[in-house]
This record gives C-alpha cells, structure tokens and sequence, in this order.
C-alpha cells in the first residue's frame, strides 16, 4: 500500500477506513452492531492498518465499535485517528474526551487525535490540553479537521508538536478547500490532507468522464476517483464502506496509476 511518510518517519497508508454511519450516526443503533464490527474486521483482514473514527460518530458509540472490532490484531501495526466534539475543546472536557476516547477503543495510546470543528472556545486553551496529553503519551500526533488556513496557521503556533494532517471534504466534485487555499497550503508544507466523502456518499457526479476513465483501467468510477485523490501530493483518503466487495475494491484504487493526461482531465472535470 501506497503511504505518506510522516515528519518522524512513520508511513500512513493513502487509503485508509472511515467509520461515520457505522453502529449509528448520531445516536447508536445496535441493530446495526453486527454489520459494523463485520465491515471493520473485513476491513483489517484485507490489510487495511489506518481505522478514522470519532467521539461524535453514533455518541461515542463507534469508538467502542471499532475497539472491539480490532481485538485480536496486532495493535503496534494498527494507526487509530478519532476527533473531539466542538462542544468538548474546553480544557477539562478536552482531556476527558481524550479519556474517553481511550476507553471506548481500549488502547492506551490514540495514535492521532483532532479537532472536529472549531466553535468559540480559544485554540490555546485546546491545545494546552493537547499538548499534556502528548507529554503523557496519551496521543502520539495532533491535526485538525475543516480548518482553514488561518486556524491551521495558529494550531501550528500552539501545538508543541507538528500538526500532521488537515481532514477536509475533498473530491473530484467537491473542490472548496482547494478554493479556500487549504490543500494547496497543506501540500506546501508537507500537511497531510485526509479527504473525506471521497465519493460523497455514493453520489458523486461526473460519471461519464469517471466511467471513460475508468473503462480504461478495468476500475470503477469510484475506484478512479479515489485514485486521483492519492495521486496528488499529501493526500490521503477515508472512505467508508460496509460492503466487503467495494472495502476490497476502495484498497486496490491505491494500485491504479492514472496518467499525466487522465489526471489533467479529471482535475478539470471539477
């Protein structure tokens, strides 16, 4: 698998698992318990290592999901991601997000931790629970997730430690953190941009120019349009999937080598 090398050497996978919708959206949804946890353990065995997840996915929920679903495999080669709650960036409610996200996934240590979204609570004040929790060895990176240049440029003055990733919608279709300068200030930095919805939840536009495309490499469209998104600089992608044909399918895109001309062509299909 294709990787992005962080700034202390260790590789992050281009594709990795997201969770969203997976046991509940907002709430939990036990019914859907066992589809869950089956996804993300066909996820793992297919050799997926970088599982996205977050406190606010089905309230906490998903994390306890996607902890049980890694019992079994080994921890050392898995790269955990969750995010903490804009109503959560308090001092104190920041720590015990960040203690309640090692509870729900059973692990001692959360491999990289977020911001969701900002709301009005000053930045230091997160980041100085951030930066503790670092020390401590509670969380091993910090990033930030649909921040623009400027939050991104004062996390950096703040975090003791380099933000590593900015997680932003991204796809062919949905191109506003290229507009806003995000993307390319993140590829100008060597910032992982983590693109979500990289099929917008299977309704992605474009289709016959993605299916020409794709025609041409025995691929999907989806599998195209992914695939363009790794091939850019720094950027890597989540997408979510409870079907084991299309989890297989979402890891092999990594495989796909578009060409100088398909990739001009699909950046101006935007």
């Amino acid at each position: 698998m294709l990787s992005v090398t962080l700034y202390d050497g260790t590789p992050l996978p281009v594709i990795g698992l997201g969770t969203w919708a997976m046991g509940g959206r907002s709430y939990p949804d036990p019914s859907q318990d066992a589809r869950a946890l089956k996804a993300i353990r066909a996820a793992l065995e297919i050799g997926y290592t970088h599982i996205d997840t977050a406190e606010m996915y089905a309230s906490g929920h998903t994390e306890e999901l996607v902890g049980q679903a890694i019992q079994g495999f080994d921890r050392s080669k898995l790269f955990l991601t969750t995010k903490v709650r804009p109503p959560n960036l308090s001092y104190q409610r920041t720590h015990a997000s960040i203690d309640g996200s090692l509870q729900r996934l059973g692990v001692d240590t959360i491999d990289l931790f977020l911001i969701h979204w900002r709301d009005g609570t000053p930045l230091a004040e997160t980041f100085r629970a951030l930066n503790e929790a670092v020390r401590a060895g509670k969380i091993r990176y910090l990033g930030v997730s649909n921040f623009d240049v400027d939050e991104m440029k004062e996390s950096q003055d703040l975090s003791e430690t380099p933000i590593v990733t900015n997680q932003v919608p991204y796809s062919i279709t949905t191109r506003r953190y290229v507009t806003n300068g995000v993307i390319p200030y993140c590829q100008a930095n060597n910032i992982v941009v983590t693109a979500y919805s990289p099929v917008e939840e299977g309704r992605l536009g474009v289709q016959k120019m993605l299916a020409e495309v794709a025609a041409t490499h025995d691929a999907t469209p989806y599998q195209i349009a992914m695939a363009w998104l790794v091939q850019q600089p720094w950027v890597i992608t989540i997408p979510m999937s409870h079907n084991p044909v299309h989890l297989q399918q979402n890891w092999d895109a990594a495989n796909i080598t578009l060409t100088p001309d398909e990739m001009a062509q699909l950046e101006a299909a935007g």
